[in-house]
């Protein structure tokens, strides 16, 4: 691995992150995306703009422009984690260039763009109905005057025989129902088709920004004619630019990387199988360098409220900690970025490694429910990852959970416990920075990474006495809110995503 960067709670960069680690204080912050609420969440603390000198030297500055104008926040934050991890090994930026197709971009997404659906739902929404309520008014509405005084037999309820709710309900039906039967919305649809008729004439470039203007003139005229609101579907195509592999294609476009870009996404696992993919490239030759990461939405009322209704989130105003009372995990936001590549290739360019060597990485799925794990698909990850890396479990000295704080943690611990001896120390860290979808497994690899470094593990946010003691009687070796060193062996990491997807990670010491 020769190139990081993340974007997280309270840590707009690496770091920022690495100085954070040494706290066991929680990375949260209380929510109130509704007004007041009960929630504490994981807002990624970042400015885009910070990489508006970076950006500008290499594009023009209406390019920093568009991005900021057109692109979600999970493809700013990826651009941005991806940026930083250029920063470590010089030349880096140049060798991803000058590979073409050798190298790869894999960065994946949990959520999405989320904030972009909602906006675009929420116009959609609004212009529909006030769409509808003025084609549906009588004096546009030919059919509605007859209905007035002739009642047809499928007409809806009239809205004015109902009150409240059922009363706001009523009218959209009724609006939507007579919008259809409306000669002027007719009449202004077949101009409207006239409009769009128009064609590329002459040179082809030209033309076309021609047709575009003109078009655009003669709607705006049509609109203003009669008198019509916004057609429901003028929504915006930040819609389109910020489907899930955006954040992999806008890395592409930023470094001029032409090889294959596209984003694996796997819920939890995201990370994992972004880095499973680019070992399988890198060792097959298809690759020299591959940047995998994984980036995910700022918590949002929809998020928030969906992972609530799923009875997996927090909602008592307190700090939930993973191993302990069991409530609910907190919703988190940001990106992860590495870039990883053939060890001799990259040090033959004079990169030096970073954190600990990547081994192997186990993928499974539970094939069971979508998200309550099963016994056998962790393990089968597990075992897959300890024998591609050579390795058993007596070889492994630390292991990072998934933990999310969910009764979940006690049966993730019993199935750990079926492969490895209590020597291995355990790590659990949701609670420090939350649940990010698809970049929290990349957080706490990259936190297990920066601790051997450093020849220690972090402290996470739980304390010995609030331990549930189920879990401690089953495996009770655990760094708790002080660090310590880091023990000899390997590392592994398990993250377990919505789905049944797993990705299990065995990490080695760098050699010296």
């Amino acid at each position: 691995m020769f190139g990081w960067g993340v974007v997280a709670p309270k840590s707009p960069n690496i770091d920022t992150f690495e100085r954070n680690l040494e706290s066991s204080e929680s990375w949260l912050a209380p929510f109130n995306g509704y007004g007041p609420d009960n929630f504490l969440v994981g807002q990624p603390e970042f400015d885009f703009e910070s990489y508006a000198p970076w950006i500008n030297q290499r594009h023009t500055p209406r390019h920093f422009h568009n991005l900021k104008e057109k692109m979600d926040m999970p493809a700013l934050y990826a651009m941005g984690a991806f940026i930083q991890a250029l920063g470590q090994n010089p030349g880096l930026e140049n060798e991803l260039k000058e590979l073409g197709n050798k190298a790869h971009v894999y960065v994946g997404t949990g959520l999405g763009s989320i904030a972009s659906i909602h906006d675009a739902s929420v116009v959609l929404y609004e212009n529909q109905r006030k769409w509808d309520r003025f084609w549906a008014a009588p004096e546009r509405n030919p059919a509605l005057r007859e209905h007035l005084v002739s009642p047809v037999e499928d007409a809806p309820v009239d809205p004015a025989t109902r009150e409240g709710d059922d009363r706001d309900v009523a009218q959209r039906v009724w609006n939507s129902f007579w919008a259809a039967r409306s000669a002027s919305l007719q009449e202004y649809l077949a101009e409207l088709a006239s409009i769009e008729s128009l064609t590329i004439e002459g040179d082809v470039a030209q033309g076309k920004l021609n047709a575009i203007r003109e078009k655009e003139k003669q709607r705006i005229r049509l609109q203003e004619r009669w008198g019509a609101p916004e057609a429901p579907w003028k929504v915006s195509a930040n819609l389109i630019w910020n489907i899930n592999n955006a954040p992999a294609a806008q890395i592409s476009i930023l470094a001029k990387i032409r090889g294959m870009a596209f984003a694996p996404v796997a819920a939890c696992s995201t990370f994992g199988v972004s880095l499973r993919l680019a070992m399988n490239a890198i060792q097959s030759g298809e690759a020299k360098l591959v940047v995998v990461g994984a980036t995910d939405p700022a918590p949002h009322p929809l998020t928030v409220g969906s992972f609530y209704s799923a009875r997996v989130l927090s909602a008592d105003k307190t700090l939930s900690r993973p191993l302990t009372r069991l409530q609910g995990t907190h919703v988190a936001g940001g990106a992860v970025v590495w870039i990883v590549g053939d060890m001799e290739y990259c040090k033959s360019k004079g990169f030096t490694p970073l954190g600990m060597e990547p081994l192997a990485v186990g993928v499974s799925s539970d094939a069971h429910h979508i998200i309550t794990p099963s016994p056998e698909g962790p393990k089968m990850a597990m075992t897959q990852a300890l024998g591609e890396a050579g390795a058993t479990p007596a070889d492994v000295g630390t292991w990072d959970l998934h933990a999310t704080a969910t009764p979940g943690d006690f049966g993730e611990v019993s199935t750990f416990r079926t492969m490895f001896p209590e020597s291995v120390l355990i790590t659990a860290r949701k609670g420090t920075f939350g649940h990010g979808m698809s970049a929290g497994g990349g957080w706490e690899l990259t936190a297990q990474y920066l601790g051997y470094a450093r020849k220690k593990l972090y402290p996470t946010t739980l304390d010995e006495g609030s331990f549930n003691p189920t879990i401690s009687g089953v495996h009770d070796n655990v760094v708790f809110n002080a660090s310590c060193d880091a023990p000899a062996g390997l590392g592994g990491k398990m993250s377990m995503g919505i789905g049944g997807i797993n990705a299990c990670v065995v990490s080695g010491p760098l050699k010296d």
